[in-house]
């Protein structure tokens, strides 16, 4: 089979789809039985949640799964029997105190509430910057996969693909499949400081989803950040700001650049889950910008007023 020539993305799910035996992929409507639950949840209100934990010594577990509940439960983006794939930020070798990738509490606890909804299975996938293996094992990673039974996808060569991106930067890229191959996409970044684009949230952390020199990605990163955006489109975006890594980033290494927020952001409009979580960083949405740059382009808002908000605590 000859994937040389660059594919739609139309062209790309329909050749993963016979890839992969029939599974169903997000995106196509009439190919899977979850198609119309997939409709349902995009053509709902958009909203936002904020979770904080303001209970001392309170459980992770339980703000993840209050966050949900506020906006109508996980079974409302999780179908039974349906493939969920999850995109946490793993790309480095760090351990959880230096907030350089997603809280391994808060990866468990959406696993296992997508298992609970009736999921038949959940993946976790996330192209590494450093070393994979290394990344998997002090993130956390690895631990909770081997604890819930989820399939911790190592990145390889044999599952990347030329795709059609039709971004204003990027026309086409390779992808890691395994982020397209579900039924439902949940985008589970980390809130943190980056040195180029200034944060890094829910829209950047599809680098982590494409393959090809990434490093030539940073050059008008922006513009960039909101092509694989529009490319990448998710079910919800949760952000993780239990500790969000303030200087340094995106690597990091030093707790003294770690501030506790305990707060967890839910939506289903990518950019008003990036422009709240700008706010955690003192940072006004529209001084960011590929935030600034997603809302012109149509993605989404981040307008709060425009949204169906909900603020919930524990």
């Amino acid at each position: 089979m000859n994937f040389s020539c660059p594919m739609t993305r139309r062209e790309s799910l329909k050749r993963i789809l016979q890839l992969s035996g029939g599974a169903a992929v997000a995106g196509m409507a009439g190919t899977s039985g979850f198609a119309s639950a997939a409709s349902q949840v995009s053509a709902d209100k958009k909203f936002i949640v904020e979770a904080v934990g303001r209970t001392e010594g309170y459980q992770v577990k339980d703000l993840v799964r209050k966050t949900f509940d506020a906006a109508g439960g996980i079974g409302r983006f999780v179908p039974k029997a349906s493939v969920v794939a999850v995109k946490p930020n793993l790309s480095w070798a760090r351990a959880p105190q230096f907030a350089a990738t997603t809280h391994p509490e808060v990866l468990k606890a959406v696993v296992e509430l997508c298992q609970e909804a009736g999921a038949k299975e959940v993946r976790i996938v996330d192209h590494t910057i450093h070393d994979a293996r290394q990344c998997f094992a002090l993130s956390g990673a690895g631990l909770v996969a081997k604890e819930t039974g989820a399939d911790l996808v190592f990145p390889r060569s044999t599952l990347m693909r030329d795709m059609k991106i039709g971004g204003s930067r990027l026309d086409s890229w390779t992808v890691f499949t395994p982020v397209l191959e579900a039924d439902v996409l949940i985008n589970l970044p980390i809130a943190k400081h980056h040195s180029l684009s200034t944060l890094t949230l829910g829209m950047k952390n599809w680098i982590g989803a494409v393959g090809g020199n990434r490093w030539s990605l940073h050059q008008d990163i922006h513009q960039t950040i909101v092509d694989l955006a529009q490319f990448f489109k998710p079910t919800v975006t949760l952000v993780d700001a239990v500790r969000i890594m303030t200087a340094n980033g995106p690597s990091g290494g030093s707790t003294a650049d770690v501030v506790a927020k305990n707060t967890l952001i839910l939506s289903n409009d990518p950019v008003a889950a990036d422009g709240a979580g700008a706010l955690l960083f003192g940072r006004k949405p529209e001084e960011i910008g590929f935030i600034r740059l997603a809302q012109k382009q149509g993605l989404g808002t981040y307008d709060a007023a425009k949204l169906d908000q909900k603020k919930v605590s524990v």
